[in-house]
């Protein structure tokens, strides 16, 4: 594997990297179709493409609702697709004692946003010496952010990097402050545009969490814009059917147009304006 430095910044130059995938582990079948969908794609746009999905989701509106297909059989899905397709994965982890079988799976462990002031699931992460993606807490400022790092760089890990998926604006609906991806970098860190978590509408009276799936593009496409070292998307092949964010992910159609407008737009930002990405790294 890659160094994972390489993952931003490619041996002929900086590289977009993509990290997508169905919400949550469902079957071996859409897992696949997804990683080889995207693995397709990105190799021809030069991406450095990482699949994402969660074995697990313990943060759900109501009680009754999906959580997961079972831990270990969801890992076992996660380690085929990582073998099959040789590609990086990533997978989100809630409790410490979570931390150490995940990471025998994965090669990114990811904080949810609602989790990125747990101290000691931080420290977990960290110890670990597996990637670290922090999502930045919905209720949280940008500059916040470095002191979640900061937990994890205290265990000798530095190999961080920071997601923006948003803020709360009111009960029920969430805005994205794009000066955040420039804030968050100040602090040495590659930084990663959600544009699917961007878009929900959460803590809705209906009892699931809702979302614009049009703005989904717009959002990418800005955060490429704004100076993002990746895109961070959730993709899935039929979306309507899915137990877990329905209303945001992606189809395999859709993304593929948007995967070539973010070569685009990632290539001539490049041009303009080079030295302005990634200079910590």
């Amino acid at each position: 594997m890659k160094d994972w430095r390489q993952w931003f910044a490619g041996a002929e130059g900086r590289k977009l990297c993509i990290i997508a995938g169905p919400c949550v582990v469902e079957t071996y079948d859409i897992a696949a179709r997804v990683a080889e969908h995207l693995v397709s794609i990105c190799e021809r746009l030069e991406f450095f493409y990482i699949f994402k999905s969660s074995y697990r989701k313990a943060n759900r509106t109501r009680a009754s609702s999906f959580q997961g297909i079972g831990d270990e059989k969801a890992l076992k899905v996660l380690e085929q697709v990582r073998r099959a397709f040789g590609i990086p994965v990533l997978t989100d982890v809630h409790e410490t004692g979570e931390v150490p079988r995940a990471a025998e799976v994965v090669d990114v462990l990811q904080i949810p946003a609602f989790l990125a002031r747990q101290t000691a699931l931080l420290q977990a992460v960290g110890q670990t010496g597996k990637v670290v993606n922090i999502k930045k807490g919905q209720f949280m400022s940008a500059e916040a952010m470095r002191f979640a790092a900061e937990k994890v760089a205290l265990t000798g890990n530095r190999k961080i990097f920071l997601t923006e998926r948003g803020n709360f604006f009111g009960y029920e609906d969430l805005v994205v402050d794009f000066r955040n991806l420039y804030r968050m970098r100040e602090g040495g860190y590659p930084v990663v545009m959600d544009a699917t978590h961007a878009v929900q509408r959460p803590n809705s009276g209906a009892g699931v969490t809702l979302g614009e799936r049009r703005f989904v593009e717009l959002y990418a496409k800005l955060g490429v814009v704004a100076g993002a070292d990746g895109i961070f998307m959730e993709v899935h092949p039929n979306p309507e059917s899915s137990p877990s964010d329905a209303s945001t992910m992606l189809s395999l159609e859709e993304v593929k147009p948007l995967l070539d407008v973010l070569k685009w737009l990632y290539d001539v930002s490049q041009a303009v304006e080079p030295a302005s990405r990634g200079s910590s790294l």
